[in-house]
């Protein structure tokens, strides 16, 4: 079976995100000072050939863990939903 990924990684709210706050500070600049706040982080899309959709999470966990996301600075999410 094929199944989708759809993984967001963001920082960790406890540690600084320079982007964001570059971010934050250009929508002032903008007219847009209501926009506070803004953390920057990846979208990530992938396909898994697994025979369960348990067994496609475990490898989407551990491609998060080996690859995708700095966990001394980042956390990560995902959903997983099988492609008909």
């Amino acid at each position: 079976m094929k199944f989708k990924a759809e993984i967001d990684v963001m920082p960790l709210k406890a540690l600084l995100d320079p982007q964001g706050k570059a971010v934050t500070g250009s929508m002032k600049n903008l007219g847009l000072a209501e926009i506070q706040n803004v953390r920057i982080g990846k979208h990530i899309t992938l396909e898994i050939d697994a025979a369960t959709k348990e067994a496609a999470s475990v490898k989407v966990d551990e491609a998060c863990k080996k690859l995708l996301a700095n966990q001394i600075m980042e956390f990560y999410e995902f959903t997983i939903e099988e492609v008909k």
